[in-house]
């Protein structure tokens, strides 16, 4: 198994394609990550008037801070008679009296009053995503960031959407270049001849596995290696704490299993259709499925996870992610899922030995 796998790493580490690929994945990542690594506390209004604030992009790197609960009621009822005026054609006095009718109510009484009154569906979606923040002062952002970083370190919260994109660009990655893992091997001649070896098939099948995991992890170590060193160059002097062991804490969460049962599938798939090339298909379906959002059980549509997922997104602002529910519980199912598959593997090959 040892030979097996130590094989596989040198002809992954001589093939130029590893590498380039690798590349390509540092730059992707960067384009994405690189607003956070720009947050600071600011000092001055020049510094303030330097930040887009972009409608629908309403995190801190763009110079919004979430609304207080006491005031978003008032925001929202805003939005409504702004939207009242544009959207139905009322007055600004009619408005007003619609306001005025639901201002004793709940958010939910005077959303179903809303839906079924004036058919206006939106008012729920209007309070849940366009009142949670808002554009805010040099002084709002400043005691945001210190009330974010008084408990954790920025790179908690770094690492979160580090693991974000890194598990998205590595899935893309593995399914790519674990093309080349069984290419050979499946070819008739090829295929025939190492069934008539004295090595086992467990040893053969978990060689393979390894080694290919074992490159995953290589990129997947330089991806901690390079971000821990960009987050602490980019933030020097800013006061940050910046913790390598946050990175590789992420990492092993919400990434290693992912790869692993993309290793293991991948194997499966091979040794079924003695080709590698259907699993490309397969994972390319598994990581759009792994994408999807859905609805909650309230009707609201946001990424949620799903059952077996090999990506764990986190799309939200940058200090209030969180990881989906039940992630920690499909992580842990990834592990057994891939342990199965690749027991069936080996099954699978002791079947056709020669």
């Amino acid at each position: 198994m040892g030979i097996i796998m130590r094989r596989e790493i040198r002809n992954y580490f001589k093939n130029p394609c590893f590498w380039a690929g690798l590349v390509i994945v540092i730059c992707g990542m960067y384009q994405m990550l690189h607003p956070y690594l720009e947050i600071r506390f600011l000092t001055s209004e020049k510094e303030m008037s330097g930040i887009s604030k972009n409608e629908g992009d309403d995190d801190i790197t763009n110079g919004y801070v979430p609304t207080e609960e006491s005031k978003r009621r008032e925001i929202w009822e805003q939005i409504l008679s702004e939207t009242f005026i544009s959207a139905f054609g009322m007055s600004e006095a009619e408005s007003q009296a619609v306001i005025q009718e639901i201002s004793d109510m709940d958010i939910t009484e005077a959303c179903d009053y809303l839906e079924e009154t004036y058919s206006y569906f939106d008012a729920a979606n209007v309070y849940r995503y366009d009142t949670c923040s808002h554009p805010g002062t040099m002084e709002e952002m400043n005691a945001y960031l210190e009330d974010r970083l008084r408990d954790k370190s920025f790179s908690w919260y770094f690492s979160r959407k580090f693991a974000d994109f890194a598990g998205l660009f590595m899935a893309f990655f593995a399914v790519l270049l674990l093309a080349l893992l069984f290419y050979q091997d499946t070819r008739k001649r090829t295929y025939e001849l190492l069934h008539t070896k004295p090595v086992s098939a467990a040893a053969y099948v978990c060689g393979k596995a390894a080694g290919g995991y074992a490159v995953l992890m290589t990129a997947l170590a330089v991806l901690n290696v390079v971000y821990y060193a960009l987050c602490l160059f980019e933030t020097r002097g800013s006061g940050f704490e910046v913790r390598l062991r946050d990175f590789l804490g992420a990492s092993g969460m919400y990434i290693m299993p992912n790869m692993l049962m993309i290793v293991c599938v991948y194997t499966f798939t091979s040794l079924l259709f003695r080709n590698p090339l259907p699993a490309v298909p397969v994972l390319f379906l598994y990581i759009v499925y792994s994408n999807m959002g859905s609805r909650n059980a309230e009707g609201f549509y946001g990424y949620y996870g799903r059952p077996l997922a090999i990506m764990v997104r986190f799309p939200g602002q940058f200090f209030e992610t969180a990881p989906p529910p039940l992630a920690l519980w499909n992580q842990c199912f990834l592990l057994m899922a891939s342990g199965v598959i690749l027991f069936l593997s080996v099954q699978l090959w002791k079947k056709r030995r020669i």
